[in-house]
Order: C-alpha cells, then structure tokens, then sequence
C-alpha cells in the first residue's frame, strides 16, 4: 500500500464516508468530520504512518492538503 493509499485509507475509515469524498475534504466540511471525527483521524494517521503529531499540528490539520504538508515533518512523503 502506497503512502497516499494509507492517508486516503486513514480518513475513510476514521470519517466513514467513500475514498471519492477524501480529495480536496475540509475540516468540518461535513459531518463526520467534527471535533471527535479529527481525533479519530488524527489517530488513524498516527497508526498508519507510526508517527506521534504535535499538539500544534493538529490543530493545523485543517484539510486534506493541509494533511500532507503537515505529514512532510515527519518525513512520510504522500
């Protein structure tokens, strides 16, 4: 599986909603994903990528892109 299969993986089963919805998806965009859907996503990329976030970090993740860049700082390429 491919970084960017994991990171579309992560939000699919952490939101429940399709891989198609993943691109270009906002924090709070929908509802699933809320201030407990975050959290819940947040884990799943930390799972999936063996990474810990920051606090500061996570609060950033604001959307999808943001995800990525976010993820560069911890040297996990998307």
């Amino acid at each position: 599986m491919t970084n960017k299969e994991k990171y579309v993986n992560a939000f699919v089963e952490a939101l429940e909603i399709k891989p198609e919805q993943v691109e270009g998806l906002k924090y709070q965009e929908i509802p699933e994903w809320d201030s407990v859907g975050h959290m819940s996503l947040v884990a799943a990329i930390e799972e999936a990528f063996d990474i810990m976030m920051d606090t500061d970090d996570i609060i950033d993740f604001s959307s999808y892109e943001k995800g990525i860049e976010l993820l560069k700082k911890y040297e996990v390429e998307i």
